[in-house]
């Protein structure tokens, strides 16, 4: 079996091949990286737009493959959080004619970087610095902003690892999503 990873991200290559190592039947597989474009914003800012890109990867790195994955990470509207937005990871794998989604669970940034993001329209890592909270000008290809504030005890790679594994609900219980 062959799988495409729309991403030439070490972090979100290395999460999916950790999750896919859980599952006998894509233990085997050969994962090959593609540099696959979201066709979003560097910074997606909604939900929408953050499924939006990880479909939109999954679906540019189909190629001569079983199934393609994409991945992408962004802001989503939340009530009730002090910047009024959390970062949700969103996993769309792609089998040529279906998508199956999965997210991950999702955290606050401080208040500075949102406020940053939204306003000056950068992206996560580049904020994280301007702020001055962290000297890695590349965070997100790291530990990930949920690393640095966790202090290690939750990781981008483990984050992203939930979404992939979210996603693959679809691929091992197909019975219970077919309408």
């Amino acid at each position: 079996m062959k799988i495409n990873i729309g991403s030439k991200n070490k972090i979100k290559l290395d999460a999916v091949k950790d999750a896919l190592m859980k599952y006998k039947l894509f233990c085997d597989a050969e994962l090959v990286s593609v540099d696959a474009d979201s066709g979003v914003d560097n910074q997606p800012k909604s939900l929408k737009e953050t499924i939006k890109g990880a479909m939109k990867r999954a679906e540019n790195s189909f190629e001569n493959c079983d199934y393609s994955f994409g991945i992408e990470s962004g802001l989503m509207e939340v009530p009730y959080t002090k910047s009024g937005y959390m970062d949700v990871t969103a996993c769309a794998i792609y089998d040529g004619k279906n998508f199956h989604l999965g997210l991950s669970s999702s955290f606050e940034y401080p208040l500075k970087v949102t406020e940053l993001v939204l306003s000056e329209n950068i992206e996560i890592d580049e904020a994280m610095h301007k702020t001055k909270l962290t000297e890695n000008k590349r965070i997100g290809y790291s530990e990930g902003v949920v690393g640095f504030l966790t202090k290690g005890r939750v990781t981008r790679k483990d984050y992203t690892e939930q979404a992939v594994m979210m996603a693959l609900i679809h691929l091992e219980n197909p019975e219970l999503f077919r309408k």
